[in-house]
């Protein structure tokens, strides 16, 4: 995908700024100079408009969207944001392919991968989450404490599940699909039976299994090898060939909000959270938010070196290799469509003294 034009960082646009105000203008000449560079660095009074479709109900894991709104990140960087939860019913990524939303989360690098295979014009640009919160949750006691264990046994899955990280365990571990068993999204089968395993998410099932007296066996897929990001950041190719600066300004805002809330103070995202989804608790938040830190799903690997939202050639490729050889993708597709790294590397660049 060629490099759009307009690419270069806000650093360099308020290098540039500070350089005009330097000079001395008088009378009007002034005025419009100096509105015409406010404009230029994305600071405009209106705000460019940006509609975010989440993947689910508000909760901690877009706590840092919220917090860049809550903060005022978005509108310093120019941008008039709003934040449409998703749910059971709704679909963020077939909304943004039908133009109803300017950007969406797409909770796995699955979604990106079938856009390029089912010829859909989106592109992910950052990945909030180096690790996929998906997780396999037991019964403690019942020797079902590792992925090894669980070969041959029952697990509840969905059907999303069984089209996905499925496809990784198998061929990891060597499951198979007679181990399925239907996953009704919710925890009650597995308090009756000691002996059920499930498909679950870090921040929320544990959580919930917890309450009822059970510390239960919590199994990341990502500590197993599982390379799929989360939380990624898409938006059409259109925007991005034809709105780069735009795209930037949502992915540097974004990523300055999800820093403020993780190493800030949460309050201000919690409490548009709590409004957006009234059936969320204020302890369920604080679960998200801590088991967010304990597995490193934000901040972990490249992002430790690189910062939040970094993204890699080399993870994309080893992650669309594995999914192609389960015969997920023709192995001759060009899995480079499903990406780009071109907003998510500046910090890089600046890290090894470039500007």
């Amino acid at each position: 995908m060629p490099v759009p034009k307009d690419m270069g960082s806000r650093k360099r646009r308020e290098s540039r700024s500070n350089t005009h105000m330097s000079r001395k203008r008088h009378g009007w000449a002034t005025v419009l100079l100096l509105v015409c560079m406010h404009l230029a660095a994305g600071g405009a009074v209106a705000g460019d408009k940006i509609v975010l479709g989440t993947d689910w109900r508000a909760q901690a894991e877009h706590g840092g969207f919220y917090q860049a709104l809550a903060t005022g990140l978005y509108a310093k960087y120019g941008l008039d944001v709003v934040i449409r939860q998703g749910g059971p019913q709704v679909n963020a990524i077939q909304l943004l392919a039908a133009g109803r939303l300017d950007a969406a989360i797409a909770p796995n690098s699955f979604l990106s991968l079938n856009a390029v295979r089912e010829n859909i014009p989106l592109i992910a640009v950052a990945a909030i989450f180096q690790k996929d919160p998906a997780v396999l949750i037991a019964h403690p006691g019942q020797g079902n404490d590792s992925f090894e264990a669980l070969k041959g046994k029952p697990i509840m899955i969905g059907a999303d599940t069984r089209a996905g990280s499925w496809l990784f365990l198998k061929q990891r571990f060597g499951y198979s699909d007679a181990q399925i068993r239907p996953y009704v999204f919710s925890i009650a089968p597995f308090l009756v039976d000691p002996h059920a395993v499930q498909q679950g998410y870090a921040g929320s099932e544990p959580y919930l299994i917890h309450q009822q007296g059970i510390e239960p066996v919590v199994l990341l897929l990502a500590d197993a090898g599982y390379a799929s990001y989360g939380s990624l950041i898409e938006v059409s190719t259109q925007m991005v060939r034809e709105r780069s600066d735009l795209v930037q300004r949502f992915v540097d805002a974004s990523i300055e909000g999800w820093q403020s809330y993780l190493d800030g103070d949460p309050s201000p995202g919690n409490a548009l959270i709590l409004k957006d989804n009234p059936e969320m608790t204020p302890d369920l938040i604080a679960y998200g938010i801590a088991q967010m830190k304990r597995w490193g799903i934000v901040s972990s690997g490249d992002a430790e070196r690189l910062g939040i939202g970094v993204m890699s050639e080399a993870r994309w490729q080893a992650f669309f290799t594995t999914m192609a050889s389960a015969g997920l993708y023709p192995p001759a597709m060009d899995w480079h469509r499903a990406f780009t790294l071109h907003f998510v590397t500046q910090r890089e660049d600046l890290e090894s003294g470039g500007q």
